[in-house]
Parts: structure tokens; sequence; C-alpha cells
């Protein structure tokens, strides 16, 4: 069957945001024949639930999945990329995880990725307690996302700030919870990946850890990795003002043109 595009990409957006803010990223993989797919996560966005809880994080590497099988069901011959942000990295290094065949000949984009916890977060004492807290007061609040964090650009920290799609509250513990213990069921598996991927991270990023995705790097023993760490940069790389965020979007663009599946 013939089809209008070269490959399909599922986007998994981050913790407490929706798909609409990928628009424009979308938009140019389209236009180099790229069909991206995405939805909002459950509580978040236009998605039913409570915001931003979940009673177990598998729930959010289930839905991809499926929407992957939808996808795949319409367009069978299309090889698929996948790409995640933040804690859509997370998600999608865990579907990476559980279905290899489906990236070994295509790859995983990960835009600042959140692959290991803070170590002054991710004491043993306080997941001791935050297990605790989350199991007999699962919406009780803990620390909050600072949105001056997200890019050097004011006008993005303003649409971040006055987007009525973002949630603007406190980390859940319930919720921060299910994120530590996914991020280290995630640590376990960098030895088994051999997927093709590639890892962008700003230096200056203060919402993820870039030691995490250097990890990844490191450990990961794929022989098609790719890890770029751009100087200055804070959390959300595309949005960073004065053309640098073009420059993340090119080097996204280019990677998986290189790594095209021959037709």
């Amino acid at each position: 069957m013939l089809y209008l595009y070269m490959a399909l990409l599922c986007l998994v957006h981050g913790m407490g945001e929706h798909c609409e803010r990928y628009n424009k990223l979308a938009q140019q993989f389209n236009n180099i024949g790229i069909l991206v797919f995405t939805h909002d996560h459950i509580g978040h966005g236009k998605s039913e639930g409570s915001r931003v809880d979940i009673k177990h994080f598998q729930f959010f590497v289930r839905d991809c999945h499926q929407h992957i099988d939808l996808m795949k069901s319409k367009y069978e011959d299309l090889p698929v990329f996948l790409f995640g942000h933040s804690m859509g990295g997370t998600i999608a290094i865990l579907v990476a995880y559980e279905r290899p065949s489906l990236f070994t000949n295509t790859g995983v984009l990960l835009s600042a990725p959140a692959i290991k916890a803070s170590p002054e977060i991710a004491t043993p004492t306080k997941l001791f307690l935050g297990k605790i807290l989350a199991s007999i007061w699962p919406h009780a609040p803990m620390g909050q996302l600072e949105s001056s964090s997200m890019s050097r650009d004011p006008e993005v920290v303003k649409d971040y700030e006055t987007d009525p799609l973002i949630f603007h509250g406190k980390i859940k513990a319930r919720f921060a919870v299910q994120t530590l213990q996914a991020m280290e069921r995630l640590g376990n598996g960098l030895p088994d990946i051999r997927w093709p991927f590639l890892i962008q991270h700003g230096d200056q990023d203060k919402l993820a850890e870039i030691s995490g995705s250097r990890l990844m790097y490191e450990t990961a023993p794929s022989e098609d990795k790719t890890l770029t760490v751009y100087e200055g940069f804070y959390h959300e790389l595309d949005k960073e003002p004065g053309g640098d965020g073009e420059k993340t979007i090119q080097e996204l663009l280019d990677w998986v043109l290189q790594r095209l599946p021959s037709q």
C-alpha cells in the first residue's frame, strides 16, 4: 500500500503538560514525511482522570502501546520511531523495553529524559517515607515544578504559566512515588538497550538530571547511540530562544531521516 508518509513517530509528552504544546515540532516532522501521533496522558490536558495522578505508572506505558498498535493497524507497512520529553522520556524508554523489535531498525528520540532522580530527592529515607505517605494520603502535596526553569525564553515561561491545560499544582505523593519507581525500573534495564537512540539534554536543566542521560549513554550497549549536550540550555530544548530551539529540532529531523529503513 502506498502512503503519503515514510514513517510514523509516536510523541510522548512530559509531566503536567499536554500534547498540543508539540504542534510546531509535529508539523516539522510532517513536513519531512513523518506522520506524528500523540495523546494526552491520563490526568493530563484534555484526558479524563484526576489531574496528574496515577495508580500505576504502567498505565502510561500501556496507553502508548495501544496507540502504537492502532496506528500500525492503519499504516502497517510504515516503520515507527518514538519521541519522549522529560517524564515522556521515562515512558518512551519503558515502551521500547517491552517491544524492542519495533525500534531496532528505527530508534528512540529523548529530550531531557527523566532517567535518574536527584540524589537529594531519592534518598532511601525519603523514598521509604514517600511510600508510606502515598499509601495513606495519595494526594498529599509535595514539590512543584518551577516554570522559570522550563526555558530561557520569557515568552515560553509566560505561555506555560497561563496555559489552562497545564497542571500548575504541586506533585502528589502517589504520583511522585510511581514516577520514582518507574525510574528505578528504567535504570535496571539500561544494560539491555540495543536499539538506536538520540538523547538531547541542556547542561543547565534543573528539572531532569543530566546525569541520567549520561548514565544511559555510557551503560547502554547499543551500537548506534548519541548524546548531545547543549551548553546553557534549560529543560524544554525545542522552545529555547534565538534560534536555539530550531537547532535542537533540526538535529531530531536529521537523525530520523538518516535512519529511515530502505524502502
